[in-house]
């Protein structure tokens, strides 16, 4: 190359770097080093533009970000407006080289989607800049090129208008791609995925850029269809696992997004209920599992990293049939008949767990809205009232395989009674939480409330499932009267349903009056537990002298002895310390330490009268 072309070459790159505070001076000098760098192509000099581009997107980088901090500047808009049109006429010239489209289309996807935040049309144009890359590169190529734009946004552009042109680029790329699809989409999902997530965290209430941004979403899904259409059967079946994967974790991505504005989610659900029967997808194989189990084997065990990014798909899946559930629409969208899939959660008593287990991952998230957690709980009582409960019967059914299932949904289910926003909500979860108690077998049921009560920090949850004991100790005791009706209590030996009248009860009231990291318990922190403890040992204290039964052990010398010394004793001492140092201070937290004290107190000191009593007579 000449000495003469090197100093224009040098001239330009100090132009590029000097003060480019005057918008008119923009557009001249983004025409030359674009003239430039198609010289510099053309002549085969690949070092010298790629430094050249560099500096191009150096230039332009300044604005792009002045574009997003200012956004209600028209002056910036119509500049931003200006920079694409300019890139989009040079790119779109007939008589360009194609060497030149291809060089420039590394950096190009990136700076034009910056300049698309400006405004809607800007956004337009930003799409026709990507889509005629699209159109003109290497399919394989354009792929790896939007897919490292969006990963790689500085922290200004995490915005769905710069994502949303560079998806829409994805859309088209898919449908280009004529070898290993599986293989490709697989790596394009994880991406795109990603970029929903973070967007979806981070969603304003009235978002319509992310509503936008999953229907871009929706356009890509709608692409892999079309080339799971062209594939023969085993591609078909992997690429269409995969598709049902990748709406099941978009459907729970947007009601993440779209939490606070629920019209506009359904129109989301609808579009993406239609997949449903398109990938083979029941709301019966949803909400019991197996069909989301089924397309993750078909696609790549947990080892697979690229796995990772269908973390929420059960969420979905369970979101997709509460959503049949709640409108008529999506149902039919998804061509489901729900009553008859309520009417097998009903009657299937296996299958209902299943179902219970499914709608934890909807309880326990953060991220959703009361509003959908309401609508899973009306699900719930949907699929249990009328629904056929029965003891153990079947010798051929493990039951026990689902008591880990039944356990953490009753565990998410407390996360609604304890962080709901209102009394309605709470008393719905409790009554759920019931509802999901009664219908498990009765033998298993004390394990299950033993387990939620030992594995619980909350003290107003511990009260609520102690209480729920006692209720299960009041039913099993009247089950047992009617069973031995004639027989008086003290002929017999053991009741006929032992589960809750066992030295069980007396292990729970000891877990709460003497926790097992020593010392008695924190007041007035765990005021309703230790009040509601108080109460059940009461309870079984008064039943069994009066029924003249032992069926705790509640009555033996050496366990009342336990419980005077071990536990009443040391709480009397623990009530009447707080009190003390309460009684002087006349501020508003010494006044509720008392009030919670004082119900305790009183149940307290009958409980010593009670053991005393019996310790006469032991």
């Amino acid at each position: 190359m000449s000495e003469e072309k090197l100093r224009q070459d040098s001239h330009l790159a100090d132009s590029l770097n000097a003060d480019a505070s005057s918008p008119n001076s923009i557009i001249p000098r983004l025409q030359q080093a674009l003239a430039t760098c198609s010289q510099l192509i053309e002549a085969g000099d690949i070092s010298k533009s790629n430094e050249l581009v560099v500096e191009l997107v150096d230039f332009l980088n300044p604005f792009s970000v002045s574009v997003v901090e200012d956004a209600s500047n028209l002056e910036l808009e119509t500049t931003a407006f200006e920079i694409l049109t300019e890139i989009d006429r040079f790119i779109s010239s007939p008589s360009r080289n194609q060497e030149v489209i291809d060089a420039l289309s590394f950096e190009l996807p990136k700076v034009v989607c910056k300049f698309a935040c400006a405004s809607k049309r800007c956004s337009e144009i930003a799409e026709l800049i990507v889509g005629h890359l699209v159109s003109t590169c290497s399919p394989r190529d354009m792929l790896s090129i939007l897919c490292a734009a969006l990963s790689s946004p500085s922290e200004t552009f995490k915005i769905p208008c710069y994502f949303a042109p560079l998806i829409g680029g994805l859309t088209e790329v898919i449908i280009l791609i004529q070898r290993r699809q599986f293989e490709q989409v697989k790596t394009v999902i994880p991406v795109i995925l990603g970029v929903l997530k973070s967007v979806s965290l981070e969603a304003d209430v009235e978002d319509k850029d992310t509503e936008e941004l999953f229907h871009k979403a929706i356009g890509l899904a709608e692409s892999i269809q079309a080339v799971c259409k062209k594939l023969e059967q085993k591609d078909k079946k992997k690429l269409c696992a995969l598709l049902g994967l990748f709406v099941l974790q978009l459907m729970a991505l947007a009601s993440i997004a779209m939490r606070r504005n629920i019209s506009s989610l359904l129109s989301i659900v609808l579009y993406l209920s239609r997949f449903l029967p398109l990938c083979g997808i029941s709301y019966e194989g949803l909400i019991t599992g197996p069909d989301i189990d089924k397309f993750k084997s078909i696609c790549g065990d947990d080892r697979d990293d690229d796995m990772a990014c269908f973390s929420h798909v059960k969420h979905g899946g369970s979101l997709a049939v509460i959503w049949g559930y709640k409108s008529n629409e999506a149902s039919m969208a998804a061509d489901e008949d729900f009553e008859a899939v309520k009417n097998e959660l009903q009657m299937n008593q296996t299958k209902r767990w299943q179902a219970i287990g499914m709608l934890k991952h909807v309880f326990s998230s953060i991220d959703l809205s009361w509003e959908l957690k309401t609508h899973a709980l009306d699900f719930l009582f949907c699929i249990m009232d009328g629904g056929a409960t029965v003891e153990i019967q079947n010798d051929n059914m493990d039951y026990y395989t689902y008591m880990p299932t039944l356990y953490t949904a009753l565990q998410a289910i407390e996360m609604v009674i304890i962080y709901a926003p209102n009394a309605v909500l709470r008393k719905k979860s409790f009554d759920a939480l019931k509802k999901v108690l009664a219908d498990v077998p009765s033998s298993l049921r004390f394990d299950i409330l033993k387990a939620l009560i030992q594995n619980n920090e909350c003290s107003s949850m511990i009260a609520i499932l102690l209480d729920c004991f006692k209720r299960e100790m009041l039913e099993e005791h009247s089950r047992s009267i009617s069973v031995t009706s004639g027989v008086s209590e003290a002929e017999v030996k053991d009741p006929p349903c032992a589960s809750f009248w066992s030295a069980g009860a007396l292990e729970l009231v000891e877990l709460v009056l003497k926790p097992p990291k020593g010392g008695p318990p924190s007041l007035p922190e765990y005021s309703d537990a230790v009040l509601s403890a108080l109460n059940l040992y009461r309870f079984v204290l008064i039943r069994e002298s009066t029924g003249k039964t032992n069926y705790t052990g509640v009555l033996s010398k050496d366990m009342l002895q336990k419980a005077y010394n071990e536990w009443l004793l040391p709480l009397r001492t623990l009530v009447t310390g707080v009190v003390a140092e309460n009684q002087n201070d006349h501020d508003q937290l010494a006044s509720d330490a008392i009030c919670a004290l004082n119900p305790i107190e009183l149940v307290l000191y009958r409980c010593i009268e009670l053991v005393e009593d019996n310790l006469k007579h032991a």
